[in-house]
């Protein structure tokens, strides 16, 4: 059984799709990488069919049905020990797996979140107003601490994931894993990792209504008794 299952989510990223993928390929780490196109329509499902191998697993949602939908995906295929999720955008460095596998190892959390701010923010000022204003919500919501709790690099144990029953299709997966985590009283442990944000010219998606839908399932998650 690999050490590590990498699931990439992947819509509309025909440009930088191969290239996160070799750098994944290269890390010296028994693991699986686990593919979701979710209904891309720029050709990234050209490129995946060609890149196609008994090394890589590529799933293909025949429509868009959003990132949370395409990590679910992802999950129900996963086999290994330990689940992290990788953008396809090339904002986060697979070289940073080491220092996050190497932290939940020693034992002390169920989770770790690679933290993108704890040395500063740089990025889309809209971008810092909202992750902020959404980390600050979550710390008063469940008594937190974190510095960031809408990084992609989030390591798990696949078993603790799974039994946290997740359910949103969007963006506000993020938001879903860290609160239930939260309210379930995971042991919750950021590390500091290397980012390089992109601009909407480049081809960010987040919007406004994504931070809306986060504010409802921040909410939500912590009304429920489930």
């Amino acid at each position: 059984m690999p050490l590590l299952s990498v699931i990439v989510p992947v819509y509309n990223e025909a440009g930088t799709i191969k290239q996160i993928l070799e750098k994944i390929r290269l890390m010296a780490i028994d693991k699986e990488i686990i593919v979701v196109d979710d209904g891309s329509s720029d050709g990234t499902g050209k490129v995946l069919r060609e890149l196609e191998k008994d090394s890589i697993k590529i799933i293909h949602h025949p429509t868009n049905r959003g990132k949370g939908a395409a990590v679910l995906t992802g999950l129900s295929n996963a086999i290994s020990e330990f689940v992290i999720i990788q953008d396809a955008d090339l904002e986060y460095d697979p070289a940073d797996y080491l220092k996050l596998l190497a932290a939940m190892q020693e034992g002390n959390a169920d989770i770790i979140l690679g933290a993108r701010f704890t040395r500063g923010y740089h990025g889309l000022k809209i971008h810092k107003m909202g992750n902020r204003f959404l980390t600050t919500l979550v710390n008063l919501l469940f008594n937190a601490d974190l510095n960031d709790c809408f990084t992609c690099y989030k390591l798990f144990h696949r078993e603790t994931i799974n039994r946290l029953g997740l359910k949103s299709q969007g963006f506000d997966i993020e938001t879903e894993i860290v609160s239930k985590a939260l309210r379930n009283k995971l042991r919750i442990k950021e590390v500091p990792i290397t980012y390089h944000p992109r601009s909407y010219s480049e081809g960010k998606k987040i919007r406004i209504k994504d931070g809306v839908e986060a504010i409802f399932s921040i909410i939500s998650c912590r009304l429920s008794r489930g």
